[in-house]
């Protein structure tokens, strides 16, 4: 018996888990485009789809990327003062994460096509809408790969060296990035983590 379209819907939303380590098995082909094609679904302000999709297919470029972060990474944490046996270890399953995983995706943002301002609340907000409707891109794709059969994890870490990871990719300079999703086949099944009660979140006025 075929499952109800609620049901299903409701199936893939809650059995998405952030999968962090992945087996060696190529994806099928076609599957990226699958998943893009799942991201820029999502709404946008405006509907000015300020997302942009990198695909790190090339080994080499994702390692020298890959290297580069961790090192300003493992420099930012020595800054900090954090203890060097946590900050080798770290950096070991940063680099091992993203080097291992079949398919990696690089969201960014862009400001082209969004509204102009005048004043800088405006701009700030505008901005805002530009990083909420990027991430609607990447929850859409969190899913498509969960209904695939893939695992997929959302990390921020282009975030905090935007300017690093523009210049080793050779990206445009009105492109913002905003997080690396690691994609494959689940070499693990993560329990739900814990959630807030709803009373917890919701205020009703």
């Amino acid at each position: 018996m075929r499952e109800a379209p609620e049901a299903s819907f409701w199936s893939v939303l809650s059995g998405r888990r952030s999968v962090r380590f992945y087996t060696p098995d190529r994806l099928p082909q076609g599957v990226v485009e699958r998943l893009l094609l799942a991201a820029i679904l999502a709404p946008s302000a405006h509907n000015a789809q300020p997302w942009r999709f990198v695909v790190l297919q090339d080994l080499r470029t994702r390692r020298r990327l890959v290297e580069a972060m961790a090192r300003r990474w493992e420099r930012e944490m020595r800054e900090r003062g954090i203890d060097e046996k946590v900050i080798q270890v770290e950096v070991r399953f940063s680099l091992e994460r993203f080097t291992a995983a079949p398919l990696l995706v690089m969201p960014c943002l862009t400001m082209e096509g969004m509204d102009v301002y005048p004043r800088p609340h405006q701009r700030r907000a505008e901005h805002t809408m530009a990083v909420q409707s990027v991430a609607a891109a990447i929850q859409n794709l969190l899913l498509a790969a969960h209904a695939l059969g893939l695992g997929a994890c959302w990390c921020c870490a282009p975030l905090f060296c935007q300017g690093l990871v523009r210049r080793i990719l050779r990206l445009p300079r009105t492109w913002e990035p905003q997080a690396l999703i690691t994609i494959g086949y689940p070499r693990h099944h993560p329990p739900l983590p814990p959630r807030k009660a709803l009373e917890e979140v919701l205020w009703v006025i």
